[in-house]
């Protein structure tokens, strides 16, 4: 239907075409000669970074240093950097946007787009001795990664610029010279390179400890392969030889899809895939697009350009302006190929008479009513494929007029798409130069692109974009916000009172914003005075004492800790003090705050007494020292003795007017030379024993005498003697003596212990001595112990307590049924009565 559009349409074999469009015309026209420098452009719209090209002789003025331009891919200029560094081999850009410089020594220096130096690493010593002669960046899994040749003819290789770990290739067989060409494929994880050695090709690999012969199948003989390139995706290979013969296959070289000759032998300035569709090689003034198939373009330019492969197409970036030349999509062919009779072209042209006022609109429409669905996304579809504004309109036009005309059509696809033009058309603005496709967006996602709006410091852009699409404000507003702030506090010539306020009008207390991120670096550009500011708008205490350490704010941090609950910050601090102030001056600040005081106490009481001990001893306080010393004479790593550290505890006391706990002590010592004593006479451990056991451990030797002595001695109770005695002859089975015991005075413990010990050494028959005895209340209780639940029964019923006939009875339901039943009888007989 419509041919519109057309005209910058090429054939590339029946059924393809590519285009060329202009995006933008370029604003350095009258600073850069594309004859004269090195250009190294970022992917997906990236940045530019030129320099002049040491190998052509140039009239300089000014300084005789390299200069190190960057601007955006509108030509905007963005920094400037003298380079004063070594030679660089290879300029290029990471995919976080950071420009590597790749110097012959090995060394890779990192710069962000505004020149600032991030920092250096290198690609190992004997890179450094042999010196690089050529390099090459490449995209992976990993993010970006490089390989350089040495002098030598060896390859080493880092797959990330993030995590550099370099390793060494295998080496080609018998290279003496440098290779003809060679380039990188990365597939997975797994990174090859590709090298030419004349006629043969090797690959060589990580895993492998040798070159792998390959073999690509020429049709025409060749002498050698003079230039290579691999498509985006890794699948694809082209081969260029001496002879001017152009090989197209996959990238394991076992299928070949055409080979073309350009009737030019000359190595081309440039070899790029264009998507994965066609290659175009670049030659003086030429640029010559060869498909899969053979077929081919020509493309006329009068001046240099660079080439920049794109994963789905190439940008052409000239002195004058910068082009893009793809692929046209199939769905774009679809609406606009000449006599289309496709769904969405009818759409189209049903919308553009509908604009006009016409009833041919009518006619249109009723032409694909069956499939105005199909035409609605189709021109959606197309719509993210068009650079020119008017076209997306038209086309966006066209599918609101079709969405008109059915009833249920989920409109997701259509908002998607409008959202998704706006966002493409802000960041293709010629202010903020960033020429980005909707496929191109799609593979990076919208995070990645505000990330890259973050770097180039449009910060409000990158905002409206997040509120528009709204993101989650972590995701967006906020953690922009955040990177605002971080760049503000590095603006040295601000002052800080004024930038800390700033910062908390615009961020205030958003959701996901960390003040203790932005302090820190403001700490890092040396503003210690902006970073403790910074510090105050901070919630959360654990964020906030860690760097009031840092700065040096030891008591803030100290009273931030404690207002915070927070045990475990309190120590922190607390340990921090105690480690980097005199132990005076730290216990004179402590004790200003009672809380830390108390956690301080804690912690030496477990960890360090002879700091609490000092610590007591300044704060005079004579109990705590006394319980101190009192701790300390039970310890086994204590270095005095025993009887020492009750001799201090007992001054201490005395100290502190405490005359009851100062006789305690007293009394202690002397327990403890006496059982010092007993040691000696019995060769038996005593020391340490408290007194009850002490007692009890002579009634088991026998030495009643000596332990009635200590009874009387201490004033050891009636009731807790009869106690230790009981118990040691049951320990030691001394039935008669423990029944002469029990009759040599009224026991001031009642007879129940009696009968408890012989249980418990399971000796029945002497319990049964001891039964009658018991208190007539425990009775029933007692002889169920033993055992004699008929004798309990009996004993209950004569004291009429039902509740105790059914204590018996449950506990004999299980040992004895005939007599439970016994005594169901004598509850039924108890209950009748009463």
């Amino acid at each position: 239907m419509s041919a519109m559009l057309t005209a910058d349409w090429c054939p590339l074999g029946r059924d393809t075409y590519f285009r060329k469009f202009e995006i933008y015309s370029m604003t350095w026209q009258n600073e850069i000669n594309m004859e004269n420098v090195s250009v190294a452009v970022g992917q997906y719209g990236g940045p530019i970074a030129i320099i002049r090209d040491r190998k052509k002789f140039v009239k300089v003025q000014g300084i005789g240093k390299p200069i190190i331009s960057i601007y955006s891919a509108s030509g905007k200029t963005i920094s400037s950097t003298v380079w004063s560094s070594g030679q660089i081999i290879q300029l290029g850009w990471s995919s976080t946007e950071d420009l590597l410089c790749i110097q012959d020594d090995g060394s890779v220096l990192i710069y962000d787009m505004f020149g600032s130096y991030q920092h250096t690493f290198s690609m190992g010593q004997e890179a450094k001795d042999m010196k690089v002669i050529e390099a090459k960046i490449f995209a992976n899994i990993n993010g970006t990664g490089i390989a350089v040749l040495t002098s030598s003819y060896r390859f080493f290789l880092v797959n990330s610029v993030k995590e550099p770990k370099v390793r060494r290739l295998p080496e080609v067989p018998s290279l003496s010279v440098p290779p003809s060409s060679w380039t990188i494929i990365s597939e997975d994880r797994q990174i090859r390179i590709l090298v030419a050695k004349d006629r043969e090709l090797f690959v060589l690999k990580q895993s492998e400890q040798h070159a792998l012969p390959v073999v690509p199948d020429f049709i025409e003989p060749i002498s050698a392969i003079i230039e290579m390139s691999v498509s985006q995706n890794n699948r694809h290979i082209a081969l260029f030889a001496d002879s001017g013969c152009l090989w197209i296959g996959s990238a394991d070289l076992r299928e070949r899809y055409c080979e073309f000759d350009t009737k030019c032998p000359s190595r081309p300035k440039q070899l790029v895939w264009c998507g994965t569709e066609a290659v175009i090689g670049y030659w003086d003034n030429v640029l010559l697009v060869i498909g899969r198939q053979g077929d081919h373009i020509n493309y006329g330019y009068d001046s240099a350009v660079r080439l920049v492969p794109e994963m789905d197409g190439v940008r052409v970036l000239s002195t004058y302006s910068h082009e893009m030349i793809q692929k046209v999509p199939l769905v774009v062919q679809q609406i606009f190929r000449i006599n289309s009779t496709e769904p969405g072209s009818y759409l189209l042209e049903a919308s553009k008479q509908f604009q006009k006022r016409s009833h041919r609109a009518d006619e249109y429409i009723r032409l694909v009513k069956d499939h105005l669905e199909v035409a609605v996304k189709q021109c959606i579809e197309a719509a993210g494929y068009e650079f020119d504004a008017g076209n997306q309109k038209m086309l966006i036009r066209a599918a609101q007029f079709g969405k008109g005309f059915i009833a249920d059509l989920n409109p997701d696809s259509y908002v998607k798409m409008c959202h998704l033009l706006r966002v493409l058309n802000a960041v293709r603005d010629h202010k903020i130069g960033i020429p980005l496709t909707c496929t191109q967006l799609q593979h990076l996602t919208i995070q990645v692109l505000l990330d890259r709006l973050v770097v180039r410091r449009h910060y409000y852009l990158a905002i409206q974009i997040a509120r528009y699409l709204k993101l989650p404000y972590n995701e967006g507003s906020s953690r922009i916000l955040a990177h605002w702030a971080c760049y503000k506090v590095k603006q040295t010539q601000l002052d800080s009172e004024q930038v800390a306020r700033d910062i908390a009008d615009k961020l205030g207390y958003a959701p996901g914003v960390s003040y203790s991120e932005i302090a820190m670096k403001a700490a890092d550009c040396g503003r210690m005075q902006l970073a403790i500011k910074l510090m105050d708008y901070e919630c959360s205490a654990s964020l906030q004492v860690p760097l009031l350490l840092r700065l040096g704010e030891d008591r803030p941090a100290l009273v931030k800790a404690i207002e915070s609950g927070n045990t475990d910050l309190v120590y922190t601090v607390l340990l921090h003090l105690r480690e980097n102030m005199p132990l005076g001056e730290f216990q004179m600040a402590v004790r200003n705050y009672p809380v830390a005081q108390a956690l301080y106490l804690k912690y030496c009481r477990d960890h360090n007494r002879e700091t609490l001990r000092d610590i007591y001893v300044q704060e005079d306080d004579y109990n705590a020292q006394a319980a101190c010393f009192i701790r300390e004479s039970y310890d086994p790593k204590n270095t005095l003795t025993m009887e020492a550290s009750l001799s201090a505890a007992q001054d201490s006391y005395r100290r502190a007017r405490n005359e009851f706990a100062a006789g305690l002590c007293e009394e202690q010592q002397k327990l403890l030379r006496y059982q010092k004593t007993l040691e000696d006479k019995f060769r038996r451990e005593f020391v340490g024993r408290s007194l009850h056991d002490t007692v009890y451990f002579l009634l088991l030797l026998h030495e009643t005498k000596l332990a009635d002595k200590l009874r009387t001695e201490y004033r050891v109770t009636d009731r807790r003697y009869w106690w230790l005695r009981i118990q040691s002859l049951s320990e030691l089975g001394e039935w008669m003596e423990l029944d002469k015991f029990s009759k040599s005075k009224k026991s001031p413990i009642g007879i129940e212990p009696f009968v408890d010990v012989c249980l418990k050494h399971k000796n029945r028959s002497e319990a049964e001595k001891y039964l009658p005895k018991v208190k007539d209340e425990l009775k029933v209780k007692y002889y169920v112990k033993a055992g004699m639940f008929e004798e309990a029964a009996r004993i209950a019923f004569e004291q009429k307590d039902l509740q105790a006939l059914l204590f018996v009875q449950g506990r004999c339901a299980s040992a004895d049924r005939n007599l439970s039943d016994k005594i169901s009888h004598l509850v039924t007989q108890l209950s009748t009565k009463k």
